[in-house]
């Protein structure tokens, strides 16, 4: 039998996924140690878990590429769940880095968008995690600033009012929320969970990857392993197990 026939004798196995949508916080969490590489592993033979992290973007520039990365006819019926994970950059000061920044109204506005849309895909809102920006530890980040030749352009205080926004937008819409500027800085100095004072270090990879766990474990535990385990098949007939 041609390779051909014999797929066409068995179902298309459709692997359910987890999209993970965000900015560098994101695009860097399938390096090693990352907490989508984490999540990656444990969903393994049950989930793709699939990075649409984009370093430098912010919710004004997410919620217009949105809609070609899930449609209707394009992933939306397997997605079991998705997380969105902007803020970093959306909080950077006005007047130092325009290019980045959006106002925390807007900033609001555009995650209730992309829910809105997720929803109009048939994404429910059980199925969407909003992720806060962590906090930002000033002093690392200014040097890694300075060393660019520019000024310190984010400061926590303003990167925790588009946390509480996040927060606010998750409780609008009935979605869940991962609130990490707030977890990190739960009596405990946050700066060992970030490399650069503002990206994640491997201690801030596992800490978030623990408690994105604690929130997806329970809409995915029922999910099976896709194809059984190898010591199930019938060896004598592996099309009886396989197809």
């Amino acid at each position: 039998m041609a390779l051909g026939e014999a797929g066409a004798c068995g179902r298309l196995l459709l692997w359910p996924r987890v999209v993970l949508f965000g900015d560098s916080i994101t695009e860097f969490s399938f390096q090693e140690n990352g907490w989508g590489a984490s999540l990656a592993e444990r969903l393994v033979r049950k989930c793709d878990v699939v990075n649409r992290g984009l370093s430098g973007y912010n919710t004004r520039w997410a919620k217009l590429i949105l809609p070609r990365l899930i449609t209707k006819s394009s992933g939306a019926e397997s997605t079991v769940a998705v997380t969105i994970f902007f803020g970093a950059n959306d909080s950077a000061l006005k007047d130092l880095n325009p290019k980045q920044h959006v106002p925390l109204e807007e900033y609001a506005a555009n995650l209730k968008s992309m829910i809105q849309y997720l929803k109009s895909v048939d994404i429910t809102e059980d199925k969407i995690i909003l992720i806060t920006p962590p906090p930002l530890q000033e002093s690392a980040w200014e040097k890694e600033c300075l060393a660019k030749g520019d000024k310190l352009n984010r400061h926590n205080a303003t990167t925790g009012e588009y946390a509480q926004a996040c927060v606010q937008v998750a409780r609008d819409c009935g979605t869940d929320v991962l609130d990490l500027w707030t977890l990190m800085q739960k009596n405990q100095d946050f700066s060992s969970y970030l490399s650069d004072g503002l990206h994640l270090s491997t201690k801030g990879n596992s800490f978030l990857a623990g408690q994105l766990w604690s929130r997806l474990e329970k809409k995915l535990s029922a999910l099976p392993s896709l194809l059984p385990y190898w010591r199930d098949v019938d060896h004598t007939n592996p099309e009886a197990s396989l197809l």
